[in-house]
């Protein structure tokens, strides 16, 4: 299981947040680490750790008055250490090719592929001729839904989703009942902030892994949290068999790791951001690298 840095950017600053409190509105987020460190810095810093095939994601939309100076430290990164780095934020067909000219590896991207809460595949065809396939990350993000009866697709569940963005509490939610029978998670678009109609599973994941070259997963319910990690979601992860995975979200421990390592049985690859002391938290960068380098699956 490899360890795969990141770089969040927002506001024109690198940061730690809590993925599930962004809004694009007021450009918010509920933060857990603001770095006096430009973007350049860190990816020095891994580049000397002998790390690659991170992510860079650029957190705020293109009509923010911070978008440019959020593109600004991305671009700084790239320079750092061309072709190591994949980008995501607000990529499509236009700007796709700029940042791959830019230095990046790979361009992840979400919201550009769906449409109306399904998978957009007209988009996703635009891509490819820009970046082939071989440069292109699909980015299926997720949020917990009812694993049975109502689901995203009745209406039901976009109410919930809400309930979720907004903060406030669902007030036909029975959360005991619905930890106890397990979970389903829908792929969310625009910054983790909207519900689709479309379930991860592993025939999305078969169906789409046609297209690209790699998954970049956030488990954005847990995003931020360093409370432990989606466990139904990486043990999906880890019996589907395909191109490779990256998860994110949820890591708090060294433990959270060995798990992640057991149930992706060693095929999913792992980021961890907030619980990093690089960025404020309390696990060891080393350590954390050595750690999951060690994880793994056996039969």
């Amino acid at each position: 299981m490899r360890f795969r840095p990141c770089i969040d950017i927002h506001n024109g600053k690198v940061k730690q947040i809590v993925g599930g409190s962004l809004r694009d509105q007021g450009d918010r987020a509920e933060e857990n680490f603001v770095a006096e460190k430009d973007a350049g810095y860190y990816a020095d810093f891994y580049r000397e750790a002998g790390l690659d095939g991170g992510h860079i994601i650029m957190l705020n939309p293109q009509s923010s008055p911070y978008y440019e100076a959020t593109k600004e430290q991305a671009l700084l990164a790239l320079a750092r250490q061309p072709g190591r780095w994949q980008i995501g934020g607000g990529i499509n067909e236009q700007n796709a090719a700029r940042f791959l000219d830019a230095g990046a590896s790979h361009v992840i991207v979400t919201s550009y592929v769906f449409r109306d809460g399904q998978i957009y595949y007209e988009n996703l065809e635009k891509l490819l001729k820009e970046t082939g396939r071989e440069h292109l990350v699909l980015d299926l993000s997720c949020r917990a839904a009812e694993k049975e009866g109502t689901g995203a697709e009745s209406g039901k569940e976009s109410q919930r989703a809400d309930y979720q963005i907004s903060g406030q509490e669902d007030p036909g939610l029975d959360r005991q009942a619905f930890a106890s029978a397990g979970k389903s998670y829908y792929i969310v678009t625009d910054r983790w902030q909207k519900f689709t109609d479309v379930r991860l599973c592993p025939e999305v994941l078969d169906e789409l892994s046609a297209y690209c070259d790699e998954f970049l997963i956030h488990a954005a319910d847990v995003e931020g949290k360093a409370r432990g990690i989606e466990q139904d979601l990486v043990r999906m992860l880890g019996d589907w068999r395909g191109i490779p995975v990256t998860y994110a979200g949820g890591v708090g421990s060294y433990e959270d790791i060995r798990l992640l390592g057991r149930l992706g049985r060693g095929q999913v690859d792992v980021t961890v951001g907030s619980a990093l002391d690089l960025f404020g938290g309390k696990l060891n960068f080393s350590e954390v690298v050595r750690c999951c380098s060690a994880a793994g699956w056996q039969e």
